[in-house]
């Protein structure tokens, strides 16, 4: 069994790196949960917010980007640790919904918050996952190179979601976050397992608009699915259930290989952060793997489903004033589009 597990992630252990702050930004666009009601019906939002867990979201008008949300995240960092900016060598921004089809993202971001040329910037393309995939990558650059890096993290997913599908419209919300690390010596070892299972790609997916299946008036014509919710070839669809299943399989046993790689229980870890995906999902999670739920932290109800952006963002909300006061042990936790799954296990703080 624990050879299968083996075979079904990729797991490392990285050391070196420190992460010293953490920022994050909303729109300033504030939603409650019964505005949907005029769409869809009081009854059926009733049931959705009872079981997502959502209360309200914060949404991004047509003239803000997810790269507009990390920019201000990233310029409130660096002067709150006074970092100068010829001291920061990378850039990493991780978003399915980025400024352009081209250029990278990161490369606009690097010219816009007046880094050197020197630094290495790229995009990452992933979602509920993202936010530890980012982590794990910059880590390797900072551990193996030293200096400092920027993780930008976020999603603007509201901006592809169908007005009339009530499986998304009401359920994800929009963040842009910031992450600062830096190559330090004496800091505690990281803990990581990712994994990929393609098999699942198609049940959350946006199905035309890039290259695969150009845009055309056809894919942008929305008509009333097999699912009875209205939506184009060219807004989100997701398979809730399918989902519900993959993260049913695979979190478990990586959050099991991530202690077992730090050698750590439930009694040593101050929080578990799971993707902010769905309460009920999280709520079946903590309950199947036995976690102390005064543990785990929710922000859904806040902030709604914020794609990668949701663990940073659950980090800057909840744990202000914690954890830039002493070194907490966490596990974080990300799941969904692609399939893609990744955990770490990392103490930081204290922060700033």
């Amino acid at each position: 069994k624990e050879f299968m597990v083996a075979k079904k992630m990729f797991c490392s252990t990285n050391e070196n790196v420190k992460i010293v702050g953490l920022a994050s930004a909303v729109p300033s666009t504030l939603v409650d949960i019964s505005q949907e009601e005029n769409n869809f019906g009081k009854e059926k939002i009733l049931r959705l917010a009872k079981s997502s867990g959502l209360k309200q979201k914060y949404i991004a008008n047509s003239s803000i980007c997810t790269s507009d949300l990390c920019l201000l995240a990233a310029k409130k960092l660096i002067k709150d640790l006074s970092w100068k900016k010829e001291s920061i060598d990378f850039l990493i921004f991780v978003s399915q919904t980025p400024d352009y089809v081209l250029p990278a993202t990161a490369c606009v971001l690097q010219k816009k918050l007046g880094l050197l040329s020197k630094v290495v910037a790229f995009d990452i393309n992933l979602g509920c996952s993202g936010f530890v995939y980012g982590l794990w990558t910059i880590s390797n650059f900072l551990s193996n190179n030293k200096g400092r890096g920027l993780l930008l993290v976020g999603d603007t997913i509201s901006k592809i979601a169908s007005p009339d599908d009530i499986s998304v419209k009401p359920l994800f919300g929009d963040a842009g976050t910031a992450t600062a690390l830096e190559y330090n010596s004496k800091t505690n070892k990281s803990f990581f397992c990712l994994g990929t299972d393609g098999e699942g790609y198609k049940n959350l997916i946006v199905p035309a608009g890039s290259f695969r299946n150009k845009s055309n008036k056809i894919t942008k014509q929305r008509k009333i699915r097999f699912d009875k919710n209205i939506r184009s070839d060219e807004d989100l669809y997701m398979n809730g259930g399918k989902i519900f299943e993959f993260t049913l399989e695979r979190v478990e046993p990586m959050v099991n290989k991530v202690l077992e790689m730090s050698k750590w229980d439930y009694k040593n870890i101050d929080f578990f952060i799971f993707h902010q995906a769905n309460k009920f999902m999280i709520d079946h999670l903590v309950n199947k793997m036995d976690i102390p739920k005064n543990k785990v932290l929710y922000t859904i109800e806040k902030f709604g489903n914020t794609s990668s952006a949701s663990i940073p963002l659950s980090i800057t909300d909840k744990l202000q004033g914690k954890i830039d006061k002493k070194n907490l042990k966490i596990v974080m936790t990300g799941f969904g589009v692609g399939y893609s799954f990744g955990a770490v296990a990392s103490s930081f703080g204290p922060i700033f």
